[in-house]
């Protein structure tokens, strides 16, 4: 019987939710403006951020295009809300895609491939 956690699409899909987690958190408390960051934010950002997790989540690869799709996919529902104006959609759209960069050092880079070495036979 196959083992489904080793399944390779498991794996990249712990590695996307642990590195979403990981973005949050660094967020609210890696960064100098960490306090601030918590301050602000309101009920509806925090479901905001989950539901971008959420959509990584179910990712079978992760590129910055994805992502930012990922954001814009979240962040759609949350302008038809009276809470949310649309200056702090901006703002927290703005700061989610920000986040890019970050997200993408944490990423697995692919690995090379093996450069074949001659065997010093000649051809005739």
């Amino acid at each position: 019987m196959p083992n489904h956690k080793s399944h390779p699409a498991v794996k990249a899909v712990t590695g996307l939710a642990a590195l979403a987690a990981a973005a949050g958190a660094y967020y609210f408390y890696g960064n100098k403006a960490a306090k601030q960051h918590r301050r602000q934010m309101k009920s509806w950002m925090v479901k905001a951020k989950a539901d971008v997790m959420e959509e990584l989540e179910h990712m079978k690869t992760l590129s910055q295009s994805a992502y930012e799709q990922a954001v814009n996919e979240a962040l759609s529902k949350y302008k038809k809300l009276r809470q949310a104006s649309p200056k702090e959609l901006a703002y927290l759209q703005k700061e989610l895609k920000g986040h890019w960069k970050n997200i993408a050092k944490h990423l697995p880079q692919p690995a090379a491939k093996p450069v074949k070495k001659s065997r010093g036979k000649k051809r005739t």
